[in-house]
């Protein structure tokens, strides 16, 4: 049985992301509730791999409200403080801010991969678990590609592939992309994105991380209702 994602996330949803989300792509066609959740996790994930551009910000600013219904209104009101932000927001500070986050020539202060989160240790088990699953779904890293596959953005992209499928990649069960999302996703997700929120150079990056952290918390909801409907 499909989940009751409409329940969560309105219809709006699919306009209000649609325009920012354009550069990442989502394929067509799918329910609307699916690509409203390929929609937003294909901006969660440009978002957490790289910082927004001037022409991204301008697309986040003016974009539309996302309207909850019936369900918690975190993700309404996380994304309504992220579009404002975005208006307001100039690119270079917002890439100066990333850059103080993520990037150094050295240990960078937030390492967003779950190996790290997991095990305590960077390219360790959780990661060899992770490569072993993202193959049998037919799904490599790119060639060039500085994050490995654990990095948060990584996994949001995965599961828009896992979700809308993507050249030469099938669209996976909402079963498979439970256990995906269960096993890879759900055990660590909340302490990195706190250490995100929490960090002192966070000003933008604490809206990306509570939008983030409400996409993610309503899919783990809605996973265990289409899990009790299957019961």
């Amino acid at each position: 049985m499909q989940p009751a994602f409409s329940e969560h996330l309105s219809h709006q949803a699919n306009d209000a992301v649609r325009t920012a989300a354009t550069s990442v792509g989502a394929a067509l066609p799918l329910s609307s509730e699916d690509q409203a959740r390929a929609d937003l996790y294909a901006l969660a994930a440009r978002l957490l791999l790289a910082p927004p551009g001037a022409a991204l910000l301008a697309q986040l600013g003016s974009a539309d409200p996302i309207l909850a219904e019936g369900g918690d209104p975190a993700l309404e009101r996380a994304w309504q403080k992220l579009v404002l932000a975005s208006s307001v927001m100039d690119a270079d500070a917002v890439a100066a801010e990333f850059d103080a986050l993520f990037v150094s020539n050295g240990t960078p202060k937030l390492n967003p991969y779950g190996s790290l989160y997991i095990s305590g240790f960077m390219n360790d088990t959780p990661l060899a678990e992770l490569r072993s699953d993202l193959a049998r779904f037919g799904i490599k890293r790119m060639r060039g590609v500085g994050e490995f596959e654990d990095h948060l953005g990584a996994l949001c992209e995965t599961m828009r592939v896992l979700i809308a499928g993507g050249p030469g990649i099938r669209r996976q069960s909402h079963h498979e992309q439970q256990a995906f999302f269960e096993a890879r996703i759900a055990p660590w997700y909340e302490r990195c994105l706190d250490d995100i929120a929490e960090a002192p150079e966070a000003n933008y990056y604490c809206l990306v991380a509570a939008f983030v952290g409400a996409l993610l918390e309503i899919e783990a909801d809605a996973f265990v209702v289409e899990e009790g409907f299957d019961d």
